[in-house]
């Protein structure tokens, strides 16, 4: 069993977002100016020991790739940011490529959404918007791909570099780009890429061209049943958010019946959630009654679940995703807490973890 999480390379800071949210605008700037919105709201997130990280620091790098060894994160999986020819947010990987450490296990999640003013309400202004172009883009996008996938710590399938995709029905001419990137693996030198479609919060059509697809969490389920939502306001407080019960929601994961028969169908999921952080007041979703132990248990059952599915990859959002209030990195409340609930998790399923002396 491999558990891979998500993981959001936005703790630096770049042209794009000086530019467009102000200087020295990183993840860490919304986390910061967090503030809780009801009595027992768990607001602002902030770092175990203060330790307010610079992903262009190597150091930070290699801390959470130790850490997440040492408690049973298999690898990372870095969105990958590509607007026909344009990256963003990709210092980071350039820098684990380059200096080739961390020696930690990767893979790409293309986050092919459009970006826009959303956190702040305005999402009809587009900064960057996604054209997905015609072969002579493809191909580019592909030779790119191309010397991530031949890094040896890219993670791989039937020894095919692994590849999600986030949102695939935003693709006009998905099918025909998958089977053309098929071809130039094998041109390559590749046995080809195996290509996962994102099951979501948004449009899940069935496509062809992908291997597999995974169940991202929350989203998905939230795409599902919109039945364990419920909205409500505060007394004293004049601002909406939508709030959810953490125990119906994983239970709703835990007794669903994923649908195999198709396509290899790897399982997600969440340790919490709370994107008040990051969108303010445009109506946060906010998640109540989460905490370690639960999380733990909750894993526990998912881990077997993907057993019995003869599933061997399992995908958690997040590692470090703290706009969201999703991820395992130690924070000043719970400090180490949430990385033991995986190591248990593990544990409760007959896995065991190799400790160095180091660690």
């Amino acid at each position: 069993m491999k558990l891979i999480a998500f993981y959001l390379p936005q703790f630096h800071e770049t042209d794009e977002n000086n530019r467009w949210w102000g200087k020295g605008f990183t993840e860490w700037t919304n986390t910061r100016k967090a503030k809780p919105l009801f009595p027992g709201h768990y607001q602002p997130r902030e770092p175990y020991q203060d330790y307010y990280y610079d992903l262009t620091d190597e150091s930070a790098r290699e801390w959470q790739a130790q850490i997440a060894k040492k408690y049973g994160i298999y690898g990372f999986c870095y969105y990958h940011y590509w607007f026909k020819g344009k990256r963003f947010l990709h210092k980071p990987l350039d820098a684990i490529l380059e200096k080739g450490e961390p020696d930690f296990p990767f893979c790409l999640s293309w986050a092919n959404d459009p970006w826009t003013r959303t956190w702040t309400g305005s999402n009809h202004e587009v900064l960057a918007d996604q054209n997905y172009g015609e072969k002579v883009d493809w191909k580019e996008h592909f030779h790119f791909l191309l010397t991530v996938f031949k890094d040896k710590r890219y993670i791989r399938v039937e020894n095919k570099p692994l590849f999600l995709i986030y949102r695939p029905s935003d693709i006009p001419q998905c099918e025909e780009m998958l089977e053309y990137w098929q071809e130039l693996a094998v041109e390559n030198g590749l046995d080809g890429i195996y290509v996962v479609q994102t099951l979501n919060r948004f449009n899940n059509p069935i496509i062809k061209g992908f291997d597999a697809r995974i169940e991202f969490e929350p989203g998905y389920t939230m795409h599902l049943t919109n039945g364990i939502r419920s909205q409500r306001a505060i007394d004293g407080y004049k601002q909406k958010f939508t709030v959810m019960d953490y125990d119906k929601y994983w239970s709703s994961i835990l007794e669903r019946k994923s649908d195999t028969a198709s396509v290899k169908t790897y399982l997600g999921a969440f340790i919490d959630w709370d994107n008040s952080a990051r969108v303010g007041g445009n109506n946060p979703l906010i998640f109540t009654g989460a905490s370690p132990e639960k999380f733990s248990n909750y894993l526990t059952q998912q881990i077997k679940k993907s057993i019995e599915m003869n599933s061997d990859l399992l995908f958690i959002n997040a590692w470090n995703e703290w706009g969201e209030g999703t991820y395992l990195e130690p924070d000043q409340k719970y400090e180490s807490q949430y990385l033991e609930s995986v190591k248990k998790a593990l544990e409760n399923n007959g896995f065991c973890l190799e400790v160095s002396e180091n660690d």
